[in-house]
């Protein structure tokens, strides 16, 4: 099964090849640091052992902040190597982390590739955030006898129903892994389904919901809206995708029936989406800033798209309302801790598969509303924005919420500790 996989995998090569090409029509980072997907990561001084995080993409990125300190505070001899598959997620570990840990990309699954990235890194052992399941590197890390832990995991039925076609080879690729920190516990008997060890997997909670936002946020915000014209109701709509933006334009013409001073903050997930989106409010009569623009938002400007990067958590502390995208299409959604965290109503669609868990908990605790048409979405909003009270209500829920259930980290590093030993060097 081992060689099947990875023929498909040379045979696809051409078709992985030509997506990054198609990738980088719309955001040329996708065209730089190819060798490093095939394994040449740079040259890192060995003058400390490395410890190896791999975090996929922006959220997975967010997620390791805490094992980061974590493991930075344990192990203060090592140097810590995190490698993304995505440029968003590169950028966005060069904003949080700067010189402070090493970094390149994850090459592909790849024999040749993994084996060139391992001899370059030589890491005494390795976190793999989520759920990124790579036969070829669990297999080749057992093989070469370093240890790997699948943190932070998730296995929803519908994943284990499709790893549940090849029974014998995914046992396998599971069982090569040291341990398997799940979420919840559904995860955890998910994975045992799927044939792991059960004393090999814990549920530890989520480390999302060890969110850390800077204390200074909330006053550039309350500084940014002052400059607005602070009278003015202000909806954000983050981490949106295809298909997405029209129906928050439509909802936000009915929203301004009643608000008709109404700022509506676009936030596009994928910067190549950024002229797309910013042509569609356009085109749909909508007096539109961008905020590269650099230009202030005067009192007629009625959406305004915000095409930079890591800026998203400063309009979640400006906003009244804030919806969080990737739900109104079945993208699966994005996380709602970060407006959470900061006290703000939250609005879902009803595609939050990704984030099951910690939407239902929202939901449950009436920390957040979900919403499934343009009808519902611009209703909630404009009764969201005419009752201050309610959204004081869900905004202290959240933070409750998100109080309790924090200390992912702290279990995850006892674990690693109880697991896996490390000679300081």
């Amino acid at each position: 099964m081992k060689l099947l996989y990875t023929s498909l995998f040379f045979v696809s090569l051409p078709l992985i090849i030509i997506r990054l090409i198609w990738r980088g029509l719309r955001a040329p980072a996708y065209w730089q640091r190819w060798t490093e997907r095939f394994g040449n990561s740079p040259d890192i001084p060995h003058n400390a052992p490395i410890i190896w995080i791999h975090a996929v993409s922006v959220g997975e990125v967010e997620a390791c902040r805490p094992l980061v300190k974590a493991l930075q505070a344990t192990y203060p001899k090592h140097r810590l190597l995190i490698t993304t598959m995505t440029p968003t997620g590169s950028q966005r570990v060069k904003l949080l982390f700067a010189d402070s840990v090493f970094h390149c990309y994850l090459p592909y699954d790849l024999p040749f590739a993994i084996h060139r990235f391992l001899k370059r890194n030589r890491p005494v052992f390795g976190v793999i955030m989520e759920t990124e399941i790579w036969p070829n590197l669990l297999l080749t890390c057992k093989q070469q006898g370093i240890p790997l832990v699948l943190a932070n995991a998730r296995m929803s039925d519908r994943s284990a129903k499709g790893y549940a076609r090849f029974p014998k080879f995914i046992k396998m690729v599971l069982n090569s892994l040291r341990f398997i920190a799940a979420q919840g516990q559904q995860d955890r008997d998910n994975f045992h389904k799927l044939g792991t060890d059960i004393t090999d997997v814990h549920a530890i909670g989520n480390l999302k919901y060890e969110i850390s936002l800077p204390a200074s946020l909330v006053e550039q915000a309350t500084a940014m809206r002052m400059m607005w014209d602070n009278s003015r109701p202000v909806w954000v709509a983050a981490s949106t995708h295809e298909g997405e933006e029209e129906i928050i334009l439509h909802a936000a013409r009915q929203v301004r029936a009643k608000f008709p001073n109404l700022l509506l903050i676009l936030v596009p997930r994928h910067p190549e989406r950024f002229d797309r989106v910013t042509a569609l409010t356009h085109r749909n009569g909508f007096k539109t800033l961008r905020r590269s623009e650099q230009l202030p938002c005067s009192s007629e400007i009625e959406v305004l798209v915000v095409d930079t990067m890591g800026e998203l958590p400063l309009f979640y502390a400006a906003c009244d309302v804030a919806f969080v995208g990737g739900s109104l299409v079945p993208h699966g959604g994005h996380n709602l801790l970060e407006p959470a965290a900061l006290g703000r109503a939250v609005v879902t669609g009803p595609h939050f598969f990704n984030f099951n868990d910690i939407t239902k908990r929202f939901l449950q605790a009436n920390a957040a509303i979900e919403v499934t048409t343009t009808e519902e979405l611009a209703k909630t909003v404009t009764d969201l924005l005419a009752n201050p009270e309610q959204r004081a209500h869900m905004g202290e829920a959240g933070l409750k919420l998100i109080a309790a259930s924090q200390g992912a980290s702290s279990r995850l590093a006892n674990l690693i500790k109880r697991h896996i030993v490390i000679h300081e060097p």
